[in-house]
C-alpha cells in the first residue's frame, strides 16, 4: 500500500481543514516546499497536493507551488482542486503533476472528464469520490449531489477509471479513524478498483488494517501534522514493505 501524505494549500501556505470547512483552517507551515522535502527525506515517494483556493474558485490557482515542489523534489504528485477546463489540466501537467484528481468536474461535466480519461489515460486521471452519507459531494464539499457513491464509481469504471480517492467527509480531519466499513464495501462492489483511502487516519495501527482491506494507497494529513503518526514510522512501514 502506497503512503501518500497530503499538503493542502490556501494562499500559498500548508493548511488543514476539518470536514472540509474553510472556517476551521489551521496553518501548519508557511512553506509547502519545506514540508514536501521533509517527506522525501523519509523515503516517501508520493504526494497528494490540493489547491483549496482552486477548489473554491473553480480554476487552478496554486500551480506555482506544484511547479516548485515538482522541480525541487522527486515526489510523484497527484494534484487536485478546481480543475475544470482543458487549460487547467494542461497547466497542472506542465507544472509537474504526475496525476490529477477530478472530483466536482466528474459530477458536473462528465463529458469533459471522460474526454480527459481517454486523452491522458487512466493511469493519469484519478476519480475523486468524496462522500457524505454515501452521497457524492462537490465544490470543495460545499454542495451535496444526488449521486450515490458506489454506482458513481462503478459507472466510471466502465469509462476506464482505475484509481479512486474516496474521502468520507464526516471523518476528514477529525482524527477519529478512517471509514473501514465503507472501504470494504467499495472494494467488494467495485471489483478491481485501485482505492486510495483518505480522511480520518489517526494512528499508525490503522495503516496495516487499510493495507489488509486491499486499499492501494492511503492519504495521511492531519495525523502527520499533529504528530500522531511520525515520518519515521512511515519510513519504517515503507521499508518493511
Amino acid at each position: 500500500m502506497r503512503i501518500i501524505p497530503a499538503i493542502d494549500i490556501i494562499e500559498g501556505k500548508c493548511v488543514r481543514l476539518s470536514k472540509g470547512d474553510y472556517d476551521t483552517k489551521i496553518i501548519y507551515n508557511e512553506n509547502p516546499l519545506e514540508v514536501a522535502k521533509s517527506f522525501e527525506a523519509h523515503g516517501i515517494e508520493y504526494l497528494h497536493l490540493v489547491d483549496l483556493d482552486g477548489a473554491k474558485s473553480s480554476k487552478i490557482v496554486n500551480y506555482k507551488i506544484l511547479e516548485q515542489i515538482a522541480s525541487q523534489t522527486s515526489l510523484k504528485i497527484d494534484f487536485g482542486g478546481g480543475l475544470k477546463s482543458d487549460d487547467d489540466l494542461r497547466v497542472a501537467f506542465e507544472s509537474g503533476a504526475n496525476q490529477i484528481t477530478g472530483g466536482s468536474i466528474a459530477v458536473k461535466n462528465r463529458t469533459i472528464f471522460e474526454k480527459w480519461i481517454s486523452e491522458y489515460g487512466s493511469d493519469k486521471i484519478i476519480l475523486g469520490a468524496d462522500a457524505k452519507d454515501e452521497k457524492i459531494a462537490v465544490s470543495g464539499w460545499l454542495e451535496e449531489s444526488n449521486e450515490d457513491l458506489i454506482p458513481f464509481i462503478q459507472d466510471y469504471q466502465t469509462k476506464g477509471i482505475q484509481y479512486v480517492i474516496c474521502t468520507d467527509i464526516a471523518k476528514d480531519g477529525m482524527l477519529q479513524g478512517p471509514s473501514f466499513e465503507l472501504y470494504s464495501k467499495i472494494l467488494a462492489e467495485a471489483k478491481g478498483i485501485k482505492l486510495i483511502a483518505s480522511g480520518g487516519i489517526s494512528t499508525f495501527d490503522e495503516l496495516p488494517q487499510l493495507a489488509e482491506l486491499g486499499c492501494e494507497g492511503t492519504i495521511i494529513g492531519k495525523a502527520i501534522y499533529e504528530g500522531r503518526i511520525t515520518l519515521k514510522q512511515l519510513e519504517d512501514f515503507i521499508i518493511r514493505k
